[in-house]
């Protein structure tokens, strides 16, 4: 998906086509906000300014580079995965046979498609830390940027646990299901709150706050 222009994507995400859809859409958000957030450490690296901070800016980048490829091949993953769903919605349930492996192959879909927007959700609260640390050890020249990022990785977090949950309300499975939608919610609940604390410092400072 990702070896389109953006207006590409974006075309296709606005028709019929049924991918990209919200999954690949919420790792492509987590993805930009992550890209704003290396600019600013890269931006901060190399300034006589911040030379007491270099070398963790440094790892914050390096760390950051590593989570927007993971991002990216989750674009392409949560397509993979959709197929095999859709394909199992339309397979017949005439007998009982044909019920129970509907089911069966449904509840394996399902699974599998709950878990990309789950990684999601995790890399999401990765770059969520260290938009945390960039806040602070960022150049200030940049620091809008920093709370821009940081609310697109909030978004791609807080959003995968409606992708989560689509799939899991149709799981027969639910010690399965309830495992899936505990991780999620312990996610956004820690992090979201983290996200918010970031951009309440980074207004804060832009408007002389701090």
């Amino acid at each position: 998906m990702l070896d389109k222009s953006c207006k590409e994507f974006i075309d296709i995400l606005s028709s019929k086509e049924p991918v990209p859809g919200g999954g690949g859409a919420c790792a492509y958000v987590g993805a930009l906000g992550m890209a704003l957030g290396n600019m600013v450490a890269n931006l901060t690296i190399g300034k006589k300014k911040y030379k007491d901070v270099e070398e963790d800016v440094k790892e914050i980048l390096k760390e950051g580079e590593v989570l927007i490829e993971k991002l990216e091949a989750l674009v392409n993953k949560d397509a993979e995965v959709f197929y095999p769903l859709s394909k199992a919605y339309g397979l017949p349930k005439n007998t009982e046979e044909e019920k129970d492996y509907k089911d069966k192959i449904m509840e394996e879909a399902l699974y599998k498609a709950s878990l990309v927007p789950l990684e999601i959700a995790k890399c999401a609260a990765e770059t969520i830390d260290l938009h945390y640390k960039l806040a602070k050890k960022g150049t200030r020249i940049a620091i809008s940027d920093v709370g821009v990022g940081v609310l697109f990785c909030k978004t791609a977090l807080e959003a995968s646990k409606l992708n989560v949950y689509i799939n899991t309300g149709m799981m027969k499975n639910n010690d399965i299901k309830n495992s899936l939608e505990e991780k999620i919610n312990t996610l956004v609940s820690k992090y979201s709150t983290k996200a918010d604390k970031v951009y309440s410092y980074v207004e804060n400072l832009i408007r002389g706050n701090e």
